[in-house]
């Protein structure tokens, strides 16, 4: 019987860890976050940013906003440290929750050119002529169990469409090639 035990506390990591790591990471998430408006009440400093931001949101999509916003970029845009920053973080966000996504386009690259590695990736420009690089296209690189990557630009005949959905390839790439791959048409 006690050979059996380290086996099974082994399967019990498997379940525990993944579970209890993903709510202690909201739990923490929702307390900074509803730290941020320091009210007596546990929960209404979330509450109050959600709808803030859903509110900005609403309101932002108005004609009637669009000229205050734009007055507020060009602000941003004149200060020379504060522009690298917003506009960094404006394309990132946008790349992940905005009209014009830029990681929907998973990717099979091969690195050599005789085919024999390859690597996911997701196209973020399809054409780089306007830098010098006609015919290349630049696809990221996420690294696995990380929130970085690499940009690399690369023939477009070296670049291979996949057929599984975006989140499902950057799950793999993210996971180090663990996750489980389930393919599906383009979407």
């Amino acid at each position: 019987m006690f050979q059996f035990i380290p086996k099974y506390f082994l399967r019990g990591l498997l379940f525990v860890v993944p579970i209890a790591l993903t709510i202690y990471i909201i739990v923490i998430s929702i307390r900074w976050l509803d730290g941020l408006i320091d009210l007596e009440i546990p929960g209404l400093g979330l509450l109050i940013i959600l709808g803030s931001i859903t509110v900005f949101g609403y309101l932002g999509s108005s004609f009637l906003a669009q000229p205050v916003i734009k007055f507020f970029e060009g602000i941003m845009m004149r200060l020379p440290f504060v522009r690298i920053i917003y506009t960094s973080l404006k394309d990132l966000v946008s790349a992940f929750v905005g009209d014009q996504k830029k990681f929907n386009e998973p990717v099979l690259v091969d690195l050599f050119q005789d085919g024999s590695v390859k690597r996911v990736g997701f196209i973020t420009q399809e054409d780089m002529a306007s830098i010098g690089a006609p015919g290349f296209v630049a696809i990221y690189f996420p690294h696995s169990y990380n929130f970085s990557g690499n940009l690399v630009l690369v023939p477009k005949n070296q670049v291979k469409a996949l057929s599984m959905s975006s989140t499902e390839a950057m799950k793999f790439a993210v996971s180090g090639g663990v996750s489980g791959l389930v393919p599906t048409s383009n979407a």
